[in-house]
């Protein structure tokens, strides 16, 4: 598919996802080696489609897709809750009102958008948490619901405007749907750890691949369901998830709807809002951020030095000298130091930008908050 997501629009581009599946590392070289030929008349020498050539039949999807929640969680799922659909620029803007609605509740539309709008869902736009305030100030929303660009994140608001993190979501989601098994990378909240429902929880490097690697690997081995999800919210399902005589198919891509309405559904079924179903999980608050212009190669040359200062020179390096010494170095997918005091700072090249990548975690949304401009500070050495 053609997709813009939370990248800038000058960046995005296609993404290919097998028929059952996403695509693994391992696919990525074979892909490489593939000689696609186009097909002749269908693009100017410029590379533009050419307005009249005949396109293939679009298989029709949307409705299947709806009824796969509807059916799943109950056509009165969410009846009685009024929530707001945060559109912008979103692929799957209509389809999220129309999910919404076929579970039972009242869905507003939001700021639609004729003009690509970068949301990122593990670094959220000020513009974004502004907007999301203000909207909860009327009093109108129970919840605000919400994707990135090419909807396969989520990002959902509780009645008083606050944006949960993608990882929350994720455990909120595994938790509901009685996972066994959850394959999440090594950045997402360690209260999944403490929450001590899952038998297996598998640590990867950040990536959907790497997560859908482990999660398939722990359902081959019969630890069902089996589940995964990124720190961007992104959910996984590995095998079908059976609840109250009703069947949820795998869907082993990231899906973005998903971990939404399990948050909303089990508020409803407690009774309270979303951040009464929050205040129940142990105390641990992830924030991140990036720092732009900030190229890959550079940042893992800065990286390799803080590594080896911290196992030759010292235990803190001046980093954070609140939190006490390092006692944990985590070389799984960039740097991750966990502090004598618990608290953690990540630093990891992007993917797909040349942005450094911060993470943390603390005891506090107030003590993360500093953390993050701890470590984001830090960095800002390496520009």
């Amino acid at each position: 598919m053609v997709t813009g997501s939370h990248i800038p629009a000058d960046r995005n581009g296609i993404k290919f996802n097998r028929a059952r599946g996403e695509f693994l590392k391992s696919d990525e070289t074979p892909m490489r080696e593939q000689a696609v030929e186009l097909p002749v008349g269908w693009f100017t020498d410029a590379g533009a489609l050419i307005g009249d050539v005949q396109l293939p039949p679009v298989t029709e999807v949307t409705t299947s897709y709806i009824e796969r929640y509807r059916d799943f969680f109950g056509a009165t799922a969410l009846e009685g809750m009024k929530l707001g659909v945060y559109q912008h620029s979103a692929v799957g803007r209509d389809v999220l009102v129309e999910v919404v609605r076929a579970l039972g509740a009242q869905a507003i539309p939001l700021a639609r958008s004729d003009t690509f709008i970068s949301v990122d869902t593990e670094a959220v736009r000020p513009e974004d948490v502004t907007l999301a305030k203000e909207w909860a100030a009327t009093g109108e929303y129970d919840a605000i619901l919400t994707t990135d660009g090419d909807s396969d994140r989520p990002l959902l608001a509780d009645s008083s405007g606050n944006w949960l993190r993608g990882d929350v979501l994720g455990i909120l989601a595994a938790n509901y749907l009685g996972a066994v098994a959850v394959a999440t990378p090594v950045s997402s909240n360690t209260a999944l750890e403490k929450m001590g429902f899952a038998r297996l929880v598998q640590r990867t490097r950040i990536g959907s691949p790497f997560v859908v690697d482990a999660m398939t690997r722990a359902g081959q081995q019969g630890l069902v369901p089996s589940v995964g999800y990124e720190a961007n919210g992104g959910f996984l399902l590995a095998n079908q998830v059976e609840k109250n005589n009703k069947v949820l198919d795998a869907l082993p891509t990231r899906d973005s709807v998903l971990p939404m309405l399990c948050a909303l559904v089990a508020a409803k079924v407690k009774g309270s809002g979303l951040s009464e179903l929050l205040a129940n999980l142990p105390p641990r608050f992830t924030l991140s951020d990036r720092l732009a212009e900030l190229p890959a190669e550079k940042s893992r040359e800065k990286i390799l030095a803080l590594t080896e200062q911290l196992r030759t020179l010292s235990h803190n390096v001046g980093l954070a000298p609140e939190c006490g010494n390092v006692c944990e170095i985590d070389e799984t997918d960039g740097l991750r130091l966990t502090f004598d005091n618990g608290e953690i700072i990540h630093f990891r090249p992007s993917g797909n930008a040349p942005e450094l990548r911060v993470y943390v975690e603390a005891d506090s949304q107030e003590r993360a908050a500093a953390l993050l401009a701890t470590g984001l500070k830090y960095a800002s050495n390496w520009q």
